[in-house]
């Protein structure tokens, strides 16, 4: 059995009736926007955010679901394709998971529309039900997350990128996103607003060492599903370039640099 699917064993039936209500979320009066919505549903990935909101709030609940807990999985999850929408058009992308990115098939003007549609159905799940506190963290999330991509394109010309930077980056471009999942999974279930922060802080942790992963896995050859190779090539200062240049001498230091 894959990791992935050990992972999943606990929290099964709520991941298949989370699919369920996930297509629902998206169901749009444009028949336009339902084929597409409908290619994004079919090409899905590991579903990794939702998985978080879910075995968080059943470890700290003993089980005991809300329908809060599904409606925090579901905007976490439109709000987290949405940035991945618009992260293929930035990086002029054809492929997503093995497939043709939205903007491949539909031009740009309409992938930055679907991606601001999945945008806004995220945040009116959380406004009409009256989920405040789901709508808080998300919104820090897509505040975060926006931030450290910005604080990655000022700095990736600047060959003296500190770890200190660069885990700032990391934090914010990826962690954010998952910490909001691990809190709003707590939040789902009434936890103590000590709990959540636990939680919110667990998350981030876990975000920041699968960060760390992927930039390594960047430098290898393994066959990880999508090309290796690329952060050097878009002049990105990952952990393992930071480290080399701190630790080589001032001659290798230069030969790496030119």
């Amino acid at each position: 059995m894959k990791t992935i699917e050990k992972i999943k064993q606990p929290i099964q039936n709520e991941m298949e009736f989370f699919e369920i209500k996930f297509k629902a979320s998206m169901v749009s009066k444009v028949s336009l926007l339902n084929r597409i919505t409908h290619y994004i549903v079919k090409r899905k990935g590991k579903q990794m955010r939702p998985m978080f909101v879910f075995l968080v709030a059943k470890m700290v609940s003993n089980g005991d679901f809300k329908e809060k807990t599904y409606r925090g999985a579901a905007t976490i999850e439109l709000i987290h394709t949405a940035t991945l929408v618009h992260d293929d058009i930035v990086d002029d992308s054809n492929r997503r998971r093995g497939f043709f990115s939205l903007n491949a098939l539909w031009k740009n003007k309409i992938a930055v529309l679907v991606g601001d549609f999945l945008l806004s159905k995220g945040l009116l799940l959380s406004i009409d039900n009256d989920d405040f506190d789901i709508l808080k963290h998300i919104s820090v999330a897509v505040r975060e997350m926006s931030e450290g991509e910005l604080l990655q394109i000022e700095k990736a010309r600047q060959l003296d990128i500190t770890e200190d930077v660069y885990f700032e980056i990391i934090r914010q471009k990826t962690a954010t996103l998952i910490a909001s999942c691990c809190a709003i999974g707590a939040s789902s279930v009434d936890s103590s607003s000590e709990e959540v922060e636990k939680m919110r802080k667990f998350g981030e942790l876990i975000g920041i060492a699968f960060q760390i992963k992927d930039d390594l896995f960047d430098y290898s050859d393994a066959k990880i599903g999508k090309p290796t190779g690329i952060d050097i090539k878009e002049q990105k200062m990952t952990l393992p370039l930071i480290y080399t240049l701190n630790h080589c001498t001032k001659k290798e230091k230069n030969w790496l640099i030119n």
